[in-house]
C-alpha cells in the first residue's frame, strides 16, 4: 500500500515523534511505501529525517502559523497529488500543520492517531499551570488559569475551531488509550478506537545488582514531575544510603531540577545526562532496579514504562491516563496518587529494599509487554485498520 504519514515533527525526541518515525520504518519493511510529510521546525536541535518537508518554525510567529499554515497547505496538496496515497495517517499537525491541511483530505481515505490532548487542550496536556488537571473545555479559561496569554488566545481558540469545523475529512480517529478515547469523547470527539502503542523488544536486561538504583526518562517540564521524583529519593536516602537515581532527558524544567538536587543535598547520588542514544540509554537503563513515570498529567499511553517493561525492569507510576491500562498494580509495578511524594517513596523502599520484588515484577512486566505491547502487534492492528479502510466504499 501507498501509505502518507503526517505528523508536525520528524525528530528523534517525544514519545509521539518517535513512534511515528517507527511506524514508516517497520511499514516499509513490510514492503509498504510509505513517505513522511512534516514541517522542517526543529526540537532541541534535532536533524529531521521527513520525505517531504513545509514550512514551520518554533519561534514566536508559530502561534500564528499553528492557526494558518498557508504554505503547509500549499505543500501537501503538491505531495497528495504527486504521490496518490491508499491511505493517508495524521499524527500530530495542530503545532506546526495547521488545521489548514485537512479540507485537502476530503477526498482520501485517512485516519488521524491521536497522540497527545492536542485536540482539546491549546498547550496538549490539560494540566494547568499550578499543576491541577484541567476538566474545562478550551476557552476563556485558558486566559483566566494563565495558560495562554491574552496575545495568544484568539488565534488559539480558532485553530481549535477550525479542527472540530473540518475533524469529518478523516474516516477514522484512533486513540492510543483508552483514558485518551474518554477524553476525547467528553468533549464531543467521537466514535474514537483505541489501540496502544508497541515498543521494540529489546534484550532481557541482566540479573539485578548493587547498588540499588532508580531510573527516569523524559521530557524535563512540569507535567512529568520529575522534582516529585527527586523529592521522594531524598526521603530514601537515610534508609538505603547506597541507592543512585539517573535521571536521563532535556527541557525547560533542567536548570530547577539541578538546583533542587544541590538543595537536597543528592548531588553524590544523582545523575542528570542530556539526552543521550538509544544504545546509552539501554546500557545505563539496564542497571535500574526500578524506572518511575512520575507524571503528573494524565499520561496518553506512557512509551518509557512500555520500555522498561520491555526490559524486565519494575515500574513505579502515577495511577493517572494510559498508565493504568498495562501496568497491573502490584504485578508489573506500582501505581501511586500523582503528586504524592510519600507514596511515592514508600513504593521506593518496597523495591529497593527487597531485590527478589524487583526482579519478579520485572519479569512479569516483560512477560506483559511480550504479549501485548510489542511493535509487531502495533504494526499488525494498523495493518489491519489500513486495510479494512481501504477496502470501505465511501470517500
Amino acid at each position: 500500500m501507498k501509505i502518507l504519514l503526517i505528523n508536525d515533527y520528524a525528530v528523534p525526541n517525544g514519545g509521539a515523534n518517535i513512534i511515528t518515525l517507527a511506524i514508516r520504518e517497520r511499514l516499509r519493511k513490510r514492503g509498504h511505501d510509505v513517505r513522511l510529510f512534516t514541517s522542517y521546525a526543529r526540537l532541541m536541535g534535532s536533524h529531521g529525517i521527513a520525505d517531504y518537508e513545509c514550512f514551520g518554525t518554533v519561534s514566536r510567529f508559530n502561534v500564528l502559523t499553528q492557526t494558518f499554515n498557508v504554505l503547509a497547505f500549499l505543500k501537501l496538496r503538491q505531495v497528495l497529488n504527486h504521490f496518490q496515497p491508499d491511505i493517508v495517517h495524521v499524527r500530530m499537525f495542530l503545532y506546526q500543520l495547521s488545521p489548514l491541511i485537512l479540507p485537502l483530505l476530503r477526498h482520501w481515505k485517512s485516519i488521524y492517531h491521536v497522540a497527545t490532548y492536542e485536540g482539546i487542550c491549546p498547550l496538549g496536556t490539560k494540566m494547568l499551570p499550578d499543576r491541577i488537571n484541567c476538566q474545562q473545555p478550551a476557552g476563556l479559561i485558558c486566559y483566566d488559569r494563565h495558560c495562554l496569554p491574552l496575545h495568544a488566545m484568539l488565534p488559539q481558540m480558532l485553530r481549535m475551531k477550525l479542527w472540530r469545523r473540518w475533524r469529518s475529512a478523516f474516516n477514522l480517529i484512533i486513540a492510543n488509550s483508552s483514558a485518551l478515547k474518554h477524553a476525547l469523547s467528553a468533549e464531543g470527539i467521537e466514535p474514537v478506537e483505541v489501540l496502544w502503542n508497541g515498543v521494540p523488544i529489546q534484550p532481557l536486561r541482566q540479573p539485578l545488582s548493587s547498588p540499588p538504583t532508580v531510573a527516569f526518562a523524559g521530557r524535563l517540564t512540569p507535567a512529568k514531575g520529575v522534582d516529585i521524583l527527586v523529592q521522594a529519593f531524598a526521603k530514601i536516602i537515610t534508609k538505603i544510603p547506597e541507592s543512585r537515581l539517573l535521571l536521563v532527558g532535556e527541557g525547560p524544567e533542567k536548570e530547577r531540577l539541578n538546583r533542587l538536587i544541590v538543595d537536597l543535598q543528592l548531588s553524590s547520588r544523582v545523575s542528570l545526562l542530556n539526552h543521550i542514544s538509544r544504545y546509552e540509554l539501554e546500557r545505563h537503563f539496564a542497571l535500574a532496579w526500578v524506572q518511575v513515570v512520575p507524571s503528573l498529567f494524565a499520561e496518553p499511553f506512557g512509551n518509557v514504562a512500555a520500555e522498561a517493561m520491555m526490559r524486565g525492569t519494575a515500574v513505579i507510576a502515577s495511577r493517572t491516563g494510559g498508565l493504568t491500562e498495562f501496568i497491573p498494580d502490584g504485578d508489573t509495578g506500582i501505581l501511586f496518587p500523582p503528586g504524592d511524594v510519600n507514596a511515592l517513596a514508600e513504593a521506593l523502599l518496597l523495591l529497593l529494599n527487597d531485590l527478589k520484588l524487583a526482579e519478579k515484577m520485572g519479569k512479569a512486566g516483560r512477560k506483559f509487554a511480550l504479549t501485548y505491547l510489542t511493535e509487531e502487534i502495533f504494526i499488525d492492528k494498523l495493518i489491519h485498520i489500513y486495510k479494512t479502510l481501504y477496502k470501505d466504499t465511501g470517500k
